[in-house]
């Protein structure tokens, strides 16, 4: 049985402005990792839409979703670059995505629930476990993350479609490791990650 999220933890919390904060991208070989985070203006709001955990939903239920939450919400969304994620790592490129959409919110949260077990450096709030099935903010920010970053993705299938990211989304599916194979990589794949890694090292040792 699928959980539905609810705004309890945002009312024990006893602010009014709290921004749910949720990343997704970790695991892709290419493309950015991005992160969303939304406050609801109102939270005795009536929501007319199915809003959980983004992997939870269909691309319909999504769609219908996010185009919900970006008109009756504050949000806005950051991320990093495959550039950023190498440097960075992983983790810490995930984390600065998470502050970069808090700091573009359009007004300051007095509080933030980041999903997750860790919180963005200098954030002020908490890291909820699972967060994106307990709570309705945080699900929120996971729909407007896996939208924005998807949009992303298809529009750079539209500069190299040869590697299908808009149906892939960059994760190394086993056609996504087949065209990198045979087309090779370029500037959006992220070099740390081991596919890519390993190529890079074979091809260096080759030459």
């Amino acid at each position: 049985m699928k959980e539905n999220p609810t705004f309890d933890i945002e009312n024990n919390l006893g602010f009014d402005l709290i921004a749910g904060v949720d990343e997704v991208g970790r695991g892709p070989l290419c493309g950015p990792v991005v992160a969303a985070a939304v406050i609801f203006p109102r939270r005795d709001v009536e929501i007319p839409v199915i809003i959980r955990d983004s992997k939870q939903m269909t691309h319909n239920m999504r769609g219908a979703a996010y185009d919900w939450i970006v008109h009756n919400t504050i949000w806005a969304a950051g991320q990093c670059s495959a550039g950023e994620i190498d440097e960075l790592n992983i983790l810490n490129a995930s984390l600065l995505a998470m502050r970069r959409a808090v700091e573009k919110l359009s007004c300051v949260p007095q509080f933030c629930l980041v999903d997750g077990n860790k919180l963005p450096p200098d954030l002020n709030g908490m890291a909820v476990v699972k967060g994106d099935a307990k709570s309705l903010s945080i699900a929120a920010a996971s729909i407007v993350a896996k939208e924005t970053r998807d949009k992303i993705m298809h529009d750079l299938a539209r500069q190299y479609p040869m590697y299908a990211w808009d149906k892939n989304a960059g994760y190394p599916t086993p056609e996504h490791l087949r065209a990198i194979e045979k087309y090779g990589i370029n500037q959006h794949y992220r070099k740390s990650f081991k596919p890519i890694k390993e190529r890079i090292e074979d091809e260096t040792a080759r030459n």
